[in-house]
């Protein structure tokens, strides 16, 4: 998706790729026999020629992590595992993670995601020769990368001793950051070919036309709320993954800390921000007075950022549009964007909101305009 005022971390959600003109009724297929290593359980292949050198393709690009790594060069990388067992060797508990994994699989089971992401198929960065680096959910240019079918993540916290300073918020942001990425795993894919290059012709709720219009435009610069398909997905996730981070703090009695920079993490990470919060971080003379570093301050200016663009937006839009029944629009947007099937979506909002809701809150008056000269 694109997103106006996007952040560092995340583009995850960067908005599928122009399809070839085919609408959504356009042919998909799930090959039989294929190995889930090869694609996430919502995926899938438009058309019905090429489909051999498509999968040769994704084969490709999913076996290997260096185009993903060499883009972070002062970063160590570890497959999840593997630095979940350093920590634990090392007298950490990584109990807030896994009680996190324990209820999301049923939680994202009963939404149509038949199976998360596999855990060594994220990376996280441990450890940083940068001086200063600051890891988290907000580090710069992280996050779900579809065409390669894994997750990069780096640990929150000061990264140069390789295990986390704050062992508790540590856990408690990877999981957020798995939890989130993992709808970007399990969510709706459609995949064809052009030429060599893989493209989208569907994520989610989103499309795109074959010169590439959007089916919902951009919103507007300063907008409170959102009528755009890209942040009410990244919204969505990022309400999910904030659910769950927060019933684990719940559970492992995790107080709010008294370190400015820890408190702001903590309340990003639980869904706690407040205005007040946001209107602080936007303040460079605030961010230089807590951070201990130039990427901390970084971090933080990313971490106000993106709550204002995405998280608060969507929490807007489901106050406005949800009212009363929120929390039940959010479950069907969610259950919409795995499947890709946006009947229950647009028959929820149809009952609350008179004829084609859908198309009157997020349909570009653009997108089925003239077609652009190439």
């Amino acid at each position: 998706m694109v997103l106006t005022g996007r952040t560092a971390r995340r583009d995850a959600g960067v908005a599928p790729a122009p399809d070839s003109g085919q609408g959504p009724d356009r042919l998909t297929l799930r090959p039989v026999g294929i190995s889930p290593r090869l694609l996430a359980p919502n995926e899938h292949l438009a058309g019905t020629t090429g489909v051999g050198q498509l999968l040769e393709r994704l084969a490709e690009l999913r076996a290997t992590t260096e185009t993903l790594t060499e883009q972070h060069p002062t970063v160590t990388f570890r497959p999840l595992p593997q630095a979940l067992r350093r920590w634990e060797a090392a007298g950490l508990d990584t109990g807030p993670f896994r009680y996190g994994l324990a209820i999301l699989r049923p939680q994202y089971a009963a939404l149509g995601l038949s199976r998360t992401m596999p855990l060594d198929r994220v990376l996280l960065g441990a450890q940083s020769s940068m001086e200063g680096a600051f890891g988290g959910f907000h580090y710069p240019n992280q996050g779900y990368r579809h065409l390669q079918m894994r997750a990069l993540i780096t640990t929150y916290g000061p990264m140069s001793a390789g295990l986390p300073e704050r062992p508790e918020l540590a856990a408690l942001d990877l999981l957020r950051a798995y939890a989130h990425d993992c709808l970007h795993y399990g969510s709706y894919r459609s995949y064809r070919l052009r030429g060599d290059e893989v493209i989208r012709t569907q994520y989610g709720l989103n499309f795109r036309r074959h010169d590439g219009r959007t089916y919902s435009a951009p919103d507007l610069a300063g907008s409170p709320t959102t009528r755009n398909l890209g942040i009410v997905m990244e919204g969505a996730s990022d309400h999910e993954a904030r659910t769950i981070a927060r019933a684990a703090a719940r559970q492992f009695g995790i107080a709010e800390p008294t370190d400015p920079v820890h408190r702001y993490a903590f309340r990003d990470i639980t869904g706690r921000l407040t205005v007040e919060d946001t209107d602080d971080l936007a303040r460079a003379e605030v961010r230089a007075t807590v951070a201990p570093s130039e990427a901390a301050e970084a971090f933080l200016k990313s971490m106000g950022g993106f709550e204002q663009a995405i998280d608060a937006r969507y929490e807007r839009f489901l106050a406005e549009v949800g009212r009363d029944e929120a929390e039940d629009l959010h479950v069907t947007v969610l259950t919409s964007m795995i499947t890709g099937v946006l009947t229950p979506l647009c028959e929820w909002l149809r009952r609350r909101r008179g004829a084609r809701a859908f198309e009157g809150l997020f349909l570009s008056p653009a997108y089925f305009g003239p077609v652009r000269p190439a």
